[in-house]
């Protein structure tokens, strides 16, 4: 790899104690660098630089203790090929990414769906908070139905052991079903199948051309996790004289007349009580992190990264962890969680524009401002800053960041409430967030049943939005991954979105393309995806009346075509002409010159 460093962690009772044995001969090309040991007796931390020459193979050495010997053994594999063709390909604006819970989808294999040698050994779908089953083959069991929804991307919520007891939240006692609450960072869950299916989704979703997203967590653990119960140091954890938990205002990382208690109590202060904070300013625990991003990287080829609760970990080590996955992986991503309402703040968490002290080196964030702006574009009120205007202006500000096509968009996600409920289930708006979504600038990710018209809202907790997509249990009445299960108006939902979404898929100006918008006039916002290729108009209405598409008025965009071609119904224009926009509609075409 193109950083020669490795340092292991070695762990045991008074291991740091121990003599080191390491022999040049039986380890020919590398060479042991350091030994370090710190206060707790049983860790021991070995930092090795391995030559470029260096066969496949192992490290070998011993730890004397009194009596005892222990020989360890480090395997040094060899390096899976094909990253950024096969895999680590990065995540662009060509993608549409499907945003999924693996124990809320599907349970491809019930014979893992308990284990009494872990904390939590119930899988009661009955109950919103406990595990349900769901598991890695059952995604597996389902390519089919996102090769044909037009997904390219997978985003699974974590996959990583959490190995936790039942936790008491203000809605009861809450599973760690969702994947969030870390106790090995370099496990896969066996109740979603460990590594082997983990592995098995990943060939698989390879092979039909689709990626993988990893979403990881850095600014915690669960309380579970090995650390908690030995650490190597006090200060591999944001400790308090007594609880202390965030303020969430990113304002106080940012903000030039903050002061710095603000920021140690956004960066350092807890979530919740069993949600342990890292101190990621230690040196041992951000190279663990780093390494087990890289190893992760290239053990199960992965293609790209989300990372939760990204504002609130410390700023130089994501910077450091973004650097070391880019040297290995030049084209990985990174999308950022970093739940803001400002551009301005959204663009100070990745690279930017701005006139800041320090710079992050982030891809994207998942763009939240755009988001409620799209929501907000939605309502049949309109206003100098309301309604389309809302989200007119904050485009307008993209300047802010240096390619804002990085930035994944999308209409909600598993904290949020379901779109379809925010729009007050009506079709039109439904239609007109879609047609936002896979046409605006960025990278569209979807959250799982959206497209068959899931709905709920987070009361009394965020399990009501996370709810089994139907046909994915056995038993469930409905199985709607088929037009059979699926209602009239899901599968009118469910094709629509696959409609575009395809079309999305071979289309350069939407992939790839600039974004020109105008000014809303009376609730209409019209904008052009375009590229030297291909034109793309869009048209929102989001009044309560029909109004007029004068193509002259856009001429800086439409001269030269001759005709409109709607991209849904097929159905062709003179582009040369007035056509209608139907009230709270959205219009796609495609110019074109005969």
């Amino acid at each position: 790899m193109k950083n020669p460093h490795l340092q292991l962690m070695v762990h045991g009772k008074n291991i740091g104690k121990s003599e080191l044995d390491f022999s040049q001969k039986s380890n020919l090309g590398i060479r042991l660098d350091s030994i370090q040991k710190l206060k707790n007796p049983n860790y021991l931390f070995l930092n090795f630089t391995i030559g470029a020459n260096v066969k496949p193979g192992k490290i070998v050495f011993s730890l004397i203790l009194g009596p005892t010997i222990n020989i360890i053994s480090i395997p040094l594999n060899q390096p899976v090929p094909g990253k950024g063709i096969k895999y680590a390909r990065g995540i662009n604006s060509t993608d549409f990414i499907y945003l999924l819970m693996p124990d809320r989808f599907s349970n491809g294999d019930p014979t893992n769906d308990h284990y009494a040698n872990m904390r939590d050994t119930v899988a009661d779908r009955t109950n919103p908070l406990a595990r349900h089953g769901g598991d890695l083959q059952g995604i597996i069991n389902h390519i089919d139905y996102f090769q044909q929804m037009g997904v390219t991307a997978l985003w699974l919520t974590p996959v990583i052991e959490n190995d936790m007891p039942l936790e008491k939240e203000p809605n009861g006692w809450l599973s760690g079903y969702h994947g969030y609450w870390f106790t090995d960072h370099y496990e896969i869950d066996k109740r979603f199948g460990g590594k082997e299916a983990y592995l098995k989704l990943v060939k698989a979703a390879h092979a039909r051309g689709l990626k993988i997203i990893q979403d990881a967590v850095y600014n915690h653990i669960g309380a579970a996790h090995w650390i908690m119960d030995d650490p190597p140091s006090e200060d591999w954890i944001n400790r308090w004289p007594a609880y202390q938990g965030t303020n969430h205002r990113e304002q106080a990382v940012f903000d030039i007349h903050g002061s710095e208690k603000d920021k140690e109590v956004m960066e350092a202060g807890w979530f919740v009580p069993h949600l342990p904070d890292l101190n990621l300013r230690n040196p041992f625990l951000a190279t663990y992190l780093i390494q087990q991003a890289i190893w992760m990287t290239q053990e199960f080829q992965l293609d790209g990264w989300r990372v939760d609760t990204y504002k609130y970990c410390d700023p130089v080590f994501m910077n450091n962890l973004n650097a070391a996955l880019e040297k290995e992986f030049p084209l990985i991503t990174a999308f950022g969680e970093a739940t803001v309402n400002t551009v301005a703040a959204g663009a100070y968490f990745c690279r930017n524009n701005l006139n800041v002290s320090w710079k992050s080196n982030l891809t994207g964030i998942l763009d939240f401002p755009v988001c409620y702006a799209m929501l907000e574009a939605m309502k049949k009120n309109h206003g100098w800053t309301d309604g389309v205007n809302r989200l007119y202006t904050t485009l307008a500000e993209d300047m802010l960041y240096q390619n804002p096509m990085n930035n994944c968009i999308f209409l909600d996600n598993h904290d949020m409430d379901r779109f379809y409920s925010v729009v007050g289930e009506d079709w039109s708006s439904f239609k007109m967030g879609i047609g936002l979504l896979l046409t605006e600038r960025g990278v569209p990710h979807l959250y799982y049943g959206t497209e068959i018209l899931m709905k709920n809202f987070k009361n009394p907790s965020d399990a009501m939005v996370r709810e089994d997509f139907p046909g994915g249990f056995e038993g469930d009445p409905q199985n709607k991954f088929l037009p059979s299960g699926r209602t009239d108006s899901e599968n009118l939902a469910f094709n629509y979105v696959s409609k575009l979404a395809n079309f999305r898929k071979t289309s350069s100006a939407i992939g790839n393309g600039a974004l020109m918008q105008y000014i809303p006039s009376k609730g209409v916002y019209v904008y052009f995806r375009y590229d030297k290729h291909q034109t793309i108009l869009c048209a929102l209405n989001s009044d309560t009346v029909s109004a007029n598409l004068n193509f002259e008025d856009f001429s800086e965009r439409t001269k030269g075509f001759e005709t409109a071609t709607d991209i849904i119904t097929g159905a062709s224009y003179p582009a040369s002409e007035k056509m209608i926009i139907p009230a709270r509609s959205i219009t796609i075409l495609e110019l074109k010159k005969r």
